[in-house]
């Protein structure tokens, strides 16, 4: 079968690699044409565009970008007509992808939506787009199903996490000697990741780098993002106690003691590896205001939303600064705020399901789509 896969950030790209290796495992003579990133791209298929020239983060930027973002819809229209494809696959990426979802149902390609868009959040009205436009979705936190089914009586599957798999096929591989490779001591090391766009990067790696020079004892390193040039992060990196490392940010995580992170999926990354952490938030102020009155959520960490529960510290917006930040970053390396945390991981982990996210969604695919065709 022909397979179109759609990704617009670096979380994306990650799920869609797995989920491509899982499609050739079970449909060897898959061809496959996607958007997303290095790491779709190495399993193979044909990529479109790379998800670094698509995310733009917040109300603002968005509108600043719009004719951008309105090319890129044409073109994938006409990119997708070209190939034909059997299969369309979207991954999260809502604002881009739910748009040509409209379009494919008009001309009938079954269309399939893999992570869900977060209409939980907010934009919950989407619902009603979803249910004209998508044929399958497949999702990944426990509480999905029970708000489309019983909340909107609209058929879901869940396949567990996709990051169980994913961190636990980095750990079962053998890993050269991360401190030796980037020349660090033998001090505890806090995992710095400041996320994946310039804007996001900009408000709060200065924020994280506010707190070191207090902290001699242990030694901070920057994960940088694979959308980014290491270049960027030059002008922040101005203290011998700072480390840089590129696109690996699992390795990083393996090693580390504790965390500060920008709020998104590193969150639950960092937690299923069982580093303690503080979450932060520092947004664009009109489109930060803007947010708050839409969204309704008590948490913004996949990890305390997951759990309904305040498992981590979220510090937002104006509670993102040096004094708070210092805080709550005492608690997480060492006592018994540290002990306890590591136990709610724990039990995180446990709700999450097992393994096995990327094989099922390609078995519920396949199958889905022999079906319709038949």
């Amino acid at each position: 079968m022909k397979y179109y896969i759609i990704a617009g950030e670096a979380s994306g790209d990650l799920h869609g690699s797995n989920l491509m290796k899982s499609i050739y495992k079970k449909d060897p003579q898959a061809e496959i044409r996607f958007w997303g990133g290095d790491l779709m791209e190495s399993v193979g298929g044909k990529l479109v565009k790379h998800y670094k020239d698509l995310a733009f983060m917040g109300f603002i930027e968005v509108v600043q970008n719009l004719r951008t973002i309105l090319n890129n819809i044409s073109f994938c229209k006409k990119d997708i007509q070209r190939f034909k494809p059997d299969v369309l696959i979207f991954i999260d990426y809502p604002g881009f992808n739910m748009r040509i979802a409209k379009w494919a149902k008009e001309i009938k390609i079954p269309t399939h939506y893999y992570i869900s868009p977060q209409i939980w959040a907010w934009k919950e009205s989407r619902i009603k787009a979803i249910k004209r436009d998508v044929d399958f979705m497949y999702v990944i936190l426990p509480f999905e199903k029970d708000f489309y089914e019983k909340k909107h009586q609209f058929p879901v599957t869940f396949v567990g996490h996709p990051l169980i798999d994913a961190i636990g096929q980095y750990r079962e591989k053998e890993h050269e000697d991360f401190r030796a490779k980037h020349k660090l001591d033998d001090r505890p090391i806090i995992a710095l990741l400041p996320g994946s766009r310039k804007q996001e990067i900009s408000r709060l790696l200065g924020e994280m780098l506010s707190v070191i020079h207090k902290y001699p004892e242990y030694q901070f390193v920057i994960a940088g993002a694979p959308g980014q040039e290491p270049t960027f992060y030059e002008r922040f990196i101005q203290d011998k106690n700072i480390s840089f490392i590129f696109n690996e940010t699992y390795a990083l995580l393996n090693v580390a003691h504790a965390a500060l992170v920008t709020s998104g999926t590193a969150t639950l990354e960092t937690a299923l590896f069982r580093v303690p952490q503080v979450v932060l938030y520092k947004g664009n102020q009109i489109s930060y205001e803007i947010a708050k009155r839409i969204i309704t959520l008590r948490y913004i960490s996949l990890v305390n939303l997951i759990m309904d529960d305040d498992v981590v510290v979220e510090l937002i917006q104006s509670d993102c600064n040096s004094n708070r930040i210092e805080e709550e970053f005492k608690k997480i390396v060492g006592g018994e705020y540290r002990t306890q945390l590591l136990h709610k991981y724990d039990q995180l982990i446990d709700k999450l399901g097992g393994t096995g996210a990327s094989d099922h969604v390609a078995e519920e695919i396949i199958r889905n789509s022999k079906h319709k065709m038949n």
